[in-house]
């Protein structure tokens, strides 16, 4: 740990976890212990609980342009994509077993595929041009008559790029097919309206947007049923069994509640920050590529591959000044493979390899990104130096 007088610590990871809200926070304590009874007990106490549960299944549905009994809780993300690709694979079998999904999406999602064509089922996985775009020709060349299931990202973990949700619903409706988002990364960062959108089930986690970790939701439209995902009780209108955690369903809608309301406001200071972040990088560094789309793309996100250099190397440097980010999503960062989704985009593998993203939320500030930027020119530089591939690049024995 550096001892220098400058030294601070920087957090630009908000796309792997937020700090909860102290707002968040206080609403939360009352039903850890003054207000603690299950929610699915039929005395008084279990009553106080339910109409807590109750209050924030109707908040949460209205936020995102639902009906409550659309909502089901769940213990995250990763829970909610599993269900509702698994659920409704299971639920359509006697129809068709051919599912859609983008090369680029969460593991919860590709692992859930995988799962599934170790059943029997089969799974296309739509390419994404070098900018990790969707191509609405692919879906519709991928759509087969067998076709029950399309799950595509409204945003991606990686490298922040906004997908055309809205449009490949459409074309997958039009082929009788189910369409799933999984918008754990979009929620609170753009405006999510499941009207909007016309998808019939969605994800999100509450931790993406300064609530509580270990709850999400999937939104199921009414009318579609998957099939149970976790059963041996009767919570979620027997659809999900597990006790009710409270505490942090209450955390959740309130979350929601607070990042709809300053949105816009949030938004426009992390992208003014971001924007300012990537220009300095760019600028200042020499062999840095931008991955994802500068246009389509999450306020929060600079996702950067620096050349000659490991990913791994730089984020342990940059640890030891204090700043924190991310080598890929923060599910795979224990992994030395390169990065699904920059290979998928095109990259080459040292390439993918020197990639770290970089995460802005609405309580950094320019000195937390200038202190950033300062720190990776010293970092890179010196990494370069005793780099034996950017030796080879200086001598021309390589081109990038």
């Amino acid at each position: 740990m550096s001892t220098n007088s400058d030294f601070r610590r920087v957090y630009l990871d908000h796309s792997a976890t937020t700090p909860v809200d102290k707002r968040v926070l206080n609403e939360m304590l009352p039903y850890f212990s003054d207000k603690f009874g299950n929610a699915n007990s039929i005395h008084g106490f279990g009553a106080e609980a339910a109409l807590a549960v109750d209050t924030a299944r109707r908040k949460t549905a209205e936020l995102i342009g639902a009906k409550h009994t659309e909502i089901y809780f769940t213990s995250g993300g990763t829970e909610a994509d599993n269900w509702a690709i698994k659920g409704a694979a299971f639920a359509k079998k006697s129809v068709g077993k051919h599912i859609i999904t983008s090369s680029i999406e969460h593991p919860a999602v590709i692992a859930s595929c995988k799962q599934l064509e170790a059943q029997g089922f089969e799974v296309t996985y739509l390419p994404v041009n070098e900018k990790g775009l969707v191509s609405t020709t692919e879906l519709k060349k991928a759509l087969r008559p067998d076709t029950v299931l399309v799950s595509v990202m409204l945003a991606n973990n990686e490298v922040g790029t906004v997908q055309p949700v809205k449009e490949l619903c459409e074309i997958a409706h039009k082929a009788g097919a189910l369409f799933h988002t999984d918008a754990v990364q979009a929620m609170g960062s753009v405006p999510v309206s499941v009207k909007d959108l016309g998808v019939d089930m969605l994800t999100f986690s509450a931790h993406k947007f300064y609530g509580p970790k270990g709850v999400g939701a999937l939104y199921i439209r009414g009318g579609v049923k998957p099939d149970k995902f976790v059963v041996g009780g009767h919570q979620e209108r027997t659809m999900r069994g597990g006790t009710t955690n409270v505490p942090c369903v209450v955390g959740m809608a309130k979350a929601l509640e607070l990042a709809t309301e300053s949105l816009a406001e949030n938004a426009a200071h992390i992208k003014k920050l971001r924007d300012y972040f990537v220009s300095e990088v760019e600028k200042k560094i020499p062999h840095v590529i931008y991955n994802g789309d500068r246009e389509k793309r999450l306020p929060q996100n600079a996702n950067f591959s620096f050349e000659f250099i490991e990913g791994e190397s730089l984020l342990l440097n940059l640890d030891l000044c204090g700043i924190a980010c991310s080598s890929g999503s923060a599910c795979s960062s224990g992994s030395l493979e390169p990065s699904h989704v920059l290979l998928a985009m095109g990259l080459k593998h040292e390439t993918a390899h020197g990639s770290i993203r970089f995460t802005f939320g609405k309580d950094n500030t320019k000195q937390d990104a200038d202190y950033a930027v300062e720190k990776l020119i010293e970092i890179v530089s010196k990494l370069r130096a005793i780099s034996p591939l950017f030796a080879e690049f200086k001598e021309g024995i390589i081109n990038v």
